[in-house]
Order: C-alpha cells, then structure tokens, then sequence
C-alpha cells in the first residue's frame, strides 16, 4: 500500500493541473473566487484572533440550531453542493456536528447528503444522455470500466464509492458518468459512506465544545487536551482509512478474477483519470 504513496504523491500535481485545465471556464471563476474567500477568511481570523473568531461562530452556530428552520437551510445547502463544480460537503456536514452535535447533526447530515446525491446523479444522467453514450462508444478506459462494473455488480460500486477519490461532489458525477450503474445501486452504495459522514459530524461537535469560551472555561487542561487529541486522532484516522481503501480499491480491480487483465487495468487507469468522466466537462 505504501510502496504507491510515493508514485501517486508524484502524480497528483500533473492530475490537479489536468484537472483545472478541463473544467469549464465558469468553474474556474468559482473555483479563484473560492480560494480567494479562503484567503479573506485566515487573514481575518489572524487580524481579529481565533478564539475571537470561534465564539462568533460558536454563537452564530447556536443560533441556528435554534432557528425553526436551521436544520432545513443546512440540508438544502447540503443536497446542493452534490452538484460540480460546488464543493464543501466536508465542511457542511461538520457544520451539523458543530451546531447540532452528535447524533442530531447526523440525522440532518446523512439524509441531505444521500437526498443530494441521488438528485446530482439522476439530473445529469438524464441531462447528458447522449453525450455519455458517445463517449462511452469511444473511450477505451470507459468501456472497460463500464465492462467491469457490470461484470462485478453492486459489491465493486460499493468500494468505488467508499474511495475517498475521487472527492463526494466529483464522485456523484463519476456515477451518473457510468451507464452501467444503476440509480438504487448508487443509493445502496452511499449508505456505506455513512460512516465518515459520521465521523465529520463528530469531529464538529468537538470543535464546538473547544470554540465556546464558556465550556473551556470548565474544561481542565486534560480534557482540553484531551478533545485535541481525540480530534488531530479523527482526522488523521479518516486520512488513513480513506488511502487504504483507495490503494485497497485498485489493487482489488487489478487483480478482479475472470476478467482479462488488461481490461482490469483499463477500468483501475478510468478511476484514477476519474477526471475524463464524460460529463465533468459538461457541468
């Protein structure tokens, strides 16, 4: 598994730039201006303060998990950043956990997010029909994906789908991009993403406990360390689990019995290049 850590680390600025290259030129207005609240964002919280900065959001956050309808704001903002170029389901999906905690923030993350998907992947699949059968026709790496998927059925979506790459927004669209999945096979396969999206609203809700100068005044310098801990453990958890399924997910396609090796290839090759999805260039 980490002999391809190295190879991937490597190749992952050349996909970045092929990536941003065939995004349409809206998505690229997006995506700097992104970037560029990014930037206005830590400049702030470095000017203001952070612990400032995080009982204004802490304060904000209790103010919406009290609003009639915070919960309904955040699961629509939620169902729409499945759609690309948009991008953010991390942060939302924290969001929950940060305002609601746990499990509430959950119930709220979990059902916006398979609601979004489902929606993501049915719009572009009927939007872009023809343009998927085209390409399908002449793609050589596709045809084997597609070939493989067929052949493999819901167990192999269901690894694919728990692969932390391509990222959740880009992920939805790789599916809709692959006609041989079908659309309660997609759903079936993203509850298995449950668990991380589990894992971001926990990670939120500790976040919360921190931010809020009031509870760390209670807290005792163990336990504040000991929420640190438990949230750099969190994050580096899902960094590591995420790279082995996805090592995990290719070698498993590579070496998928009764199917030609080299068609075993092709279909690993459409996953890592997962940004020639047919319609990624689309949207």
């Amino acid at each position: 598994m980490f002999a391809q850590l190295i190879p991937f680390l490597k190749a992952l600025p050349r996909r970045i730039l092929k990536w941003y290259i065939s995004m349409p030129r809206y998505a690229k207005t997006i995506l700097w201006l992104w970037i560029l609240f990014e930037i206005f964002l830590v400049t702030v919280i470095a000017l203001i303060g952070p612990s400032r900065v995080a009982q204004f959001l802490y304060d904000n956050a209790e103010k919406l998990a009290q609003s009639q309808f915070g919960w309904l704001i955040i699961g629509l903002l939620i169902a729409c950043i499945s759609f690309p170029p948009l991008a953010g389901h991390t942060t939302l999906t924290g969001l929950c956990g940060y305002a609601w905690g746990v499990p509430t923030g959950f119930y709220i993350a979990a059902p916006a997010s398979l609601i979004g998907a489902a929606f993501a992947f049915t719009t572009l699949r009927l939007s872009f029909r023809k343009r998927l059968h085209n390409f399908s026709k002449t793609n050589e790496k596709w045809q084997a994906l597609e070939s493989v998927i067929s052949a493999k059925g819901l167990s192999l979506i269901i690894l694919i789908r728990m692969s932390p790459f391509p990222p959740w927004v880009y992920s939805n669209v790789l599916f809709a991009s692959i006609g041989s999945v079908a659309l309660w096979q997609f759903v079936v396969a993203t509850l298995f993403v449950f668990p991380k999206l589990f894992l971001h609203v926990y990670i939120g809700s500790l976040l919360a406990a921190l931010s809020d100068g009031e509870q760390r005044k209670h807290m005792d310098t163990q336990l504040k360390v000991l929420n640190g801990v438990l949230i750099g453990g969190s994050i580096f958890i899902t960094i590591v689990a995420s790279w082995f399924i996805y090592t995990s997910i290719q070698a498993h396609i590579r070496s998928l019995p009764g199917i030609p090796p080299e068609i075993d290839e092709l279909a690993a090759e459409a996953i890592e290049d997962s940004e020639e999805a047919p319609l990624l260039t689309s949207v």
